[in-house]
């Protein structure tokens, strides 16, 4: 009975239900058809089921990187990929000059290029910065959500630099007014006779309006300048001789800095600032560091490089071209195999012995001094260091050394000798703890004894280098017998080979 009830409860509800139904079917009817065109019509609505759209694509955010230990900032000197072409991991999107080289960044990432936030040629990117936006594949990169505030700098964007242009004396009126300083007597004299002070030069130290230029200013005063009160218009002094018109003498000091004009000698006193790469500024940097922290010490040796000439005419002969700099590589990195503790750097915790025998070779390049390296060159022939050095030199020049092809090293050469140089002192390139510096071929004549006893004049090549270390590392012992036994290896090639 209980059962029944409840079914006759519920039959009762759903009646009550159906019918204000049927009443709302009844009146819709007659509009089902236009309901449908609309529903046609939206349904072509760009938007209509894609609603995040309207708040635009998500963005994966490409930033500044690192690409080098002692980078800060860096410049974009080319985008790879256009907005709208596919990416995929590992395909270059930029390349970045650091503070050591230019450097092609890759993608760590696949997807599109939405949009480049930061143009090519932009200069001193921080760090961090955001560069770039990828979507992923099937996105409407167009409808890409940039990030606000973002930094969007580019060359366009920058306001070019002024170009200085003669003033209006109006202007020079104006500007100079509130910068004019007065000495006491010279305030009384122009608040007196109602003089303008910023329309005559100031003779005084510092810029000064003394009162020996406020008298003069009066004296004329009919002819050059026009009573305060009464100033309505500008007066045009000549530009070229100001003094001239005002009486004043030729020996006074103009208060405002000369001013250089295009396409006219320069002004007296004028300079030009050359804005420096971040390579430079790098250079600098470290140079200043090495030569305020590492106490250097410097010593030098001649070398006889008789026997490394002719073993460089005999492998000519074979068609293997080396040069002088091959061997002088082979001997330095034979050296410090022989001798591990000069193949050391300096840390905070003091001086660290290295296993690799790494060697920096200084490359003078457009950008700056370049230290590309010849890694393990102790297990390395003549050969393959002179095609390493050909190849890494030719990269340094270019802008396309790698970073582990310039980071890091243990020791350094640098060979001026090619520029005519005899001999000079090289500074160390921290953390490293040495630094070869190698002088000219020259021609020295010596007096050689025969094995009868007699002695002669013969003429011998020579060749000065010099050693600078770091003392906290290499002593003056440890270093000089450094040279020694680099001088032992050098004058005696056929030793080179037994490593």
């Amino acid at each position: 009975c209980a059962v029944g009830a409840v079914a006759m409860a519920l039959s009762g509800m759903a009646a009550s239900f159906l019918g204000p139904l049927r009443a709302l079917r009844g009146s819709l009817s007659p509009r089902l058809p236009a309901i449908a065109i609309a529903a046609a019509r939206l349904a072509g609505c760009r938007y209509l089921g894609n609603s995040h759209r309207l708040l635009g694509v998500a963005a994966l955010q490409v930033l500044m990187p690192a690409l080098s230990p002692t980078m800060e900032k860096g410049n974009i000197v080319k985008w790879m990929k256009k907005e709208g072409e596919t990416v995929h991991v590992g395909d270059v999107l930029c390349e970045i000059e650091t503070d050591k080289a230019v450097v092609s960044f890759d993608s760590s990432d696949d997807g599109v290029l939405a949009k480049i936030l930061v143009e090519d040629g932009t200069k001193d990117v921080t760090l961090g910065s955001l560069i770039a936006l990828l979507v992923a594949e099937g996105e409407d990169w167009t409808q890409v959500e940039i990030p606000t505030p973002v930094h969007t700098s580019s060359p366009a964007q920058t306001a070019p630099a002024a170009v200085p242009t003669p003033f209006s004396s109006k202007a020079q009126h104006s500007a100079g007014k509130g910068e004019v300083r007065l000495s006491p007597a010279a305030r009384q004299i122009v608040q007196t006779h109602g003089l303008e002070p910023s329309t005559a030069p100031a003779t005084g130290p510092r810029g000064i309006f003394t009162k020996e230029d406020a008298l003069n200013m009066l004296k004329h005063k009919g002819t050059a300048t026009t009573p305060r009160a009464t100033s309505t218009a500008a007066v045009q002094p000549s530009l070229k001789a100001p003094q001239a018109v005002l009486g004043a003498p030729l020996s006074a000091r103009p208060s405002t800095p000369p001013i250089s004009i295009p396409g006219q000698p320069l002004a007296p006193g004028t300079f030009t600032d050359i804005p420096a790469s971040n390579v430079r500024q790098v250079i600098a940097r470290r140079l200043t560091e090495s030569k305020s922290t590492i106490p250097h010490s410097y010593a030098s040796i001649d070398c006889n490089i008789e026997e490394v000439l002719k073993t460089k005419t005999e492998l000519a002969r074979d068609d293997i071209k080396v040069s002088v700099n091959d061997f002088i590589i082979k001997a330095a990195a034979v050296t410090l195999k022989q001798m591990p503790d000069v193949n050391s750097t300096w840390s905070s915790e003091g001086p660290r012995q290295l296993g690799s025998i790494d060697i920096s070779v200084a490359v003078a390049t457009d950008r700056g001094l370049v230290t590309p390296i010849v890694q393990d060159a102790a297990s390395k022939g003549i050969e393959e260091i002179s095609i390493m050095v050909k190849v890494l030199a030719k990269k340094a020049k270019a802008g396309k050394l790698l970073p582990e092809e310039y980071q890091g090293g243990s020791f350094s050469i640098s060979n001026l000798g090619m520029f005519g140089i005899t001999e000079f002192i090289a500074v160390i390139n921290p953390p490293q703890a040495c630094i070869l510096a190698i002088g000219r071929l020259r021609h020295d004549l010596a007096v050689s004894e025969d094995d009868d006893g007699n002695h002669s004049l013969c003429r011998k090549e020579m060749m000065m280098v010099t050693l600078s270390s770091d003392s906290r590392v290499v002593d003056d012992e440890l270093a000089s017998q450094f040279l020694e036994n680099f001088r032992l290896n050098l004058e005696n090639p056929t030793r080179l080979a037994l490593f």
